[in-house]
């Protein structure tokens, strides 16, 4: 043997050396990616019934938010209804109280200036 396979055979017994010591972190990279593709499939079965359950809750509240909605307008409604009456009610009665008010006022007026003793308003200026 020369010393030219002498230095060969180190090189290569390095080289392995270096390949055995690269294969370490490649092995436990595997593991981390073996891990990471079992979790990834334990999420996605437990994720499923999740969001089944989501769309059942999401579509119950939109059939709730449907009901509050016709509530809303049925109360709208009622209230529009209402302040229809009370215009009508008080263009019907508040004109003519208005006029008997001031009509009853008059007469007040005019039976305390016909009362001896007391001076009316008209008077007194």
């Amino acid at each position: 043997m020369t010393g030219g396979d002498i230095a060969g055979l180190i090189a290569a017994g390095i080289f392995a050396v270096l390949v055995g010591l690269l294969a370490i972190p490649l092995v436990k990279l595997g593991r981390v990616f073996d891990e990471t593709s079992s979790a990834i499939r334990e999420l996605s079965s437990n994720v499923t019934p999740l969001l089944e359950e989501a769309t059942t809750t999401i579509s119950e509240t939109n059939k709730q938010i449907a009901r509050v909605d016709a509530i809303t307008s049925n109360v709208e409604e009622a209230t529009g209804n209402a302040s229809s009456l009370v215009a009508l009610f008080a263009a019907t009665v508040g004109g003519p109280l208005i006029k008997i008010a001031g009509f009853s006022a008059g007469v007040r007026a005019a039976i305390g200036g016909l009362r001896p003793g007391r001076k009316s308003a008209s008077r007194t200026k």
